[in-house]
């Protein structure tokens, strides 16, 4: 089976990023950037796709994507649909793989899996975790005092398109939640679990079928929704495709501006409900840079 590993970087090789390239069975591509060291990653086993090799692609979409972001991972995404792989990984170079890590994949089999539902209509999936204290970035803000207002319905099977695996460390949460708490977490979830309603997930460390690359875009010019409001969309076009799976990496999470993280998240505590309920529609630069990436497969 044809199975990659997309991830972009500015930095030099990480010890996640050189774990990534030597894993069996897997094929890593690295999307570069302008200040991406080009000739470390000659030195790894990786596909690299250098700024050159993305405007040839698709100079268009390069353009409205622009530079220095972490959405030129998008181009990755098209490289591995065109190369025929099966399996898409998304992860981060910050993000240390577990020996698990990849091992346990339910993408395009029936599995069984413990179902939730949220009162408040949209489920958190850290709301049934040892952490429910936290939230996933981009779970509606205005929902977090019910997100935990949760009914087990029992365990269910589904044959997920989409497997979102937790994180350790230091892990993708809600920036407010993240200046208030700084928490260092460990989960304890060991079995797949997740909702029929609409929940968030991430690229860091998320699994795709090959049916959701050309509908799923790292959106440009909506801040840090840019994962989370196009994680929604693929549910709402592929209903009930989405699966949580234990911890299978740790987070050493790269020097962020913490403060900064949450200026840019502030377009999703003032949208993303509304986003939600179809009552709000992303700028029109964003919309029209998600045109030319669908495009990108036809």
């Amino acid at each position: 089976m044809n199975k990659t590993i997309v991830l972009t970087t500015i930095q030099p090789p990480t010890k996640a990023t050189i774990l990534f390239s030597e894993m069996k069975d897997w094929n890593l591509i690295v999307v570069g950037d302008l200040k991406t060291p080009e000739n470390d990653y000659k030195k790894i086993d990786c596909e690299y796709i250098s700024p050159a090799d993305q405007e040839k692609i698709n100079k268009k979409l390069s353009d409205s994507i622009g530079w220095n972001s972490i959405q030129r991972r998008n181009f990755g995404y098209i490289v591995a649909y065109n190369n025929g792989t099966e399996i898409l990984a998304n992860v981060d170079d910050d993000n240390i793989p577990y020996e698990s890590w990849g091992k346990n994949l339910a993408i395009n089999s029936e599995i069984d899996y413990e179902c939730f539902e949220s009162e408040n209509g949209y489920f958190d999936p850290l709301s049934v975790t040892n952490q429910p204290n936290l939230w996933h970035r981009g779970y509606p803000i205005e929902l977090v005092n019910t997100k935990n207002n949760i009914k087990k319905l029992g365990i269910k099977k589904k044959r997920p398109l989409i497997q979102a695996d937790l994180w350790d460390g230091d892990p993708d949460i809600d920036a407010i939640c993240r200046l208030s708490l700084k928490p260092e977490v460990k989960y304890n979830n060991k079995t797949f679990f997740g909702s029929e309603q609409l929940s968030p997930f991430n690229t860091q460390n998320t699994f795709f079928a090959r049916d959701i690359i050309p509908h799923f875009m790292v959106i440009p010019h909506v801040g840090r929704m840019d994962d989370i409001w196009p994680s929604y969309l693929i549910q709402k076009k592929f209903p009930n495709s989405l699966i949580y799976g234990p911890s299978s990496v740790y987070q050493e999470r790269n020097e962020q501006d913490l403060v900064a993280n949450l200026e840019k998240e502030i377009i999703g505590y003032r949208n993303t409900l509304n986003f939600l309920e179809d009552k709000y529609t992303m700028p029109e630069i964003a919309k029209q840079s998600y045109d030319l990436y669908i495009e990108s497969f036809k």
